[in-house]
């Protein structure tokens, strides 16, 4: 089966994994150094890692693994999700929308990481997932097929049979599923249009993605947007995806010069915007083709409190 995550959704990254490097690994190699650091890992991966500018130091992106270290430095490493190998239940509370034999569909709460990952070893949707239907352990990923950001909220669909979650990724895949996002972007936006560029990973920092031909490795993207509510300095959109990539609407509106309030990542520190402690993005409609029952289904979410709050703000002053 192809990858579930391929043309699946807004989703991140795993939150890069901070470390420092003890004054014992002073002289050492950077591969030498991130093996003491991290002996769940090859030396052979971790080589890798490093050559495909996954990791930086003090700042700066190295690829070259025999690269000497002196021992204090602040590493930054974005490790793959594939290198994830814990996975237990949590008994942590989930917002279930709706639930039948074959699939689940939840409301995820911004601040919930979807899927383990450096740095959210536990406490993630997966580890609540494994708990909530213990069968699910037999699925790849716990049926995961689409992800959330971090800070997204919003519903997300997981598939509790391999059959199922077979029959999501064809859906995504020929994109089919529908999925509307509200979301809070900086500047007036007049008109409705959309945007279609490739992502792929930023050619300098590569834990960030950004618009990147095809031709250095960007994906088809397109995202469409609709002007729904306009204020003085931001505009409140309705956005649609054709294609789900990595951080898809966040890099597509700050493309064009309106990114999210709130994105810490792609952002703009304007004063003229209000504060928000997280990119104002919610996914607020998501429709499917049901795997078992052949039929057309769609759910809808309210914005969560903290988002309703800000449009009150700027409604009322």
């Amino acid at each position: 089966m192809n990858d579930p995550y391929e043309n699946s959704g807004d989703y991140s990254p795993s939150e890069p994994l901070q470390l420092s490097v003890p004054d014992g690994c002073g002289g050492k190699r950077l591969d030498q150094a991130l093996a003491e650091l991290l002996p769940q890992h090859s030396r052979n991966r971790l080589q890798g890692w490093i050559r495909d500018g996954l990791v930086e130091v003090d700042g700066d992106v190295v690829s070259e693994p025999k690269r000497k270290v002196l021992g204090g430095e602040r590493l930054l490493l974005a490790v793959p999700d594939d290198a994830v190998t814990t996975e237990l239940p949590e008994d942590i509370p989930l917002d279930i929308v709706f639930e039948d034999e074959t699939l689940l569909v939840i409301n995820k709460p911004a601040g919930l990481v979807v899927h383990p990952g450096s740095g959210n070893w536990s406490g993630t949707l997966m580890n609540a997932l494994l708990h909530h239907v213990p069968g699910i352990a037999e699925v790849p990923r716990a049926g995961i097929v689409h992800r959330l950001d971090k800070d997204t909220s919003g519903l997300l669909v997981v598939a509790k049979t391999l059959e199922a979650q077979t029959d999501l990724v064809r859906q995504l895949q020929a994109r089919t599923v529908k999925r509307q996002y509200l979301a809070l972007a900086a500047g007036q936006i007049r008109r409705d249009s959309g945007v279609d560029s490739p992502i792929g990973r930023h050619p300098v920092n590569r834990i960030k993605m950004a618009v990147v031909p095809e031709s250095r490795g960007g994906k088809p993207a397109l995202t469409w947007y609709r002007r729904l509510e306009l204020f003085p300095y931001c505009t409140l959109v309705e956005c649609a995806l054709e294609t789900g990539r990595t951080h898809q609407i966040r890099v597509h509106m700050a493309s064009i010069g309106h990114p999210l309030v709130g994105d810490p990542v792609y952002g703009k520190n304007d004063p003229r915007l209000p504060v928000f402690k997280r990119q104002a993005l919610h996914a607020t409609r998501l429709g499917l083709v049901h795997p078992l029952s052949g039929r057309q289904m769609q759910w809808e979410v309210p914005m969560p409190e903290d988002m309703r709050e800000l449009l009150d703000t700027l409604r009322h002053g």
